[in-house]
């Protein structure tokens, strides 16, 4: 199976998802959003598959969205700002032929493989 992690090394959540991944035996692409963010496009497709709002898929912790009003913006206010500042963005998102999660906890991933 191949599967796609929107991926940070320094996140626990993130690293332990991307553990779980190697070890179902997953060919899996490794994307560091902060170095290779997604297009606004690609992260309003992950969030539509992932039957979640940008709004869910917002990073808080570490962030300064709640000080900018994001957590209550529109759809594309939200995308518009993740696109351009990637670090808005909440980790892991995982994608494989059977969907797209947001991986918190890690766990979630088995619900794709």
């Amino acid at each position: 199976m191949k599967a796609t992690i929107w991926h940070n090394p320094k996140c626990g959540t993130s690293r332990k998802t991307l553990a779980i991944l190697e070890e179902g035996g997953a060919d899996v692409t490794v994307v560091e959003y902060l170095k290779d963010a997604p297009s606004r496009d690609k992260l309003a497709q992950l969030y539509r598959d992932a039957g979640i709002t940008p709004q869910k898929g917002l990073r808080i912790r570490g962030t300064d969205a709640a000080e900018r009003g994001l957590p209550d913006a529109d759809a594309d206010t939200v995308l518009n700002a993740m696109a351009t500042e990637p670090i808005l963005i909440e980790r892991p998102l995982v994608e494989t032929d059977k969907g797209v999660r947001l991986c918190r906890p890690q766990d979630v991933v088995h619900e794709i493989l």
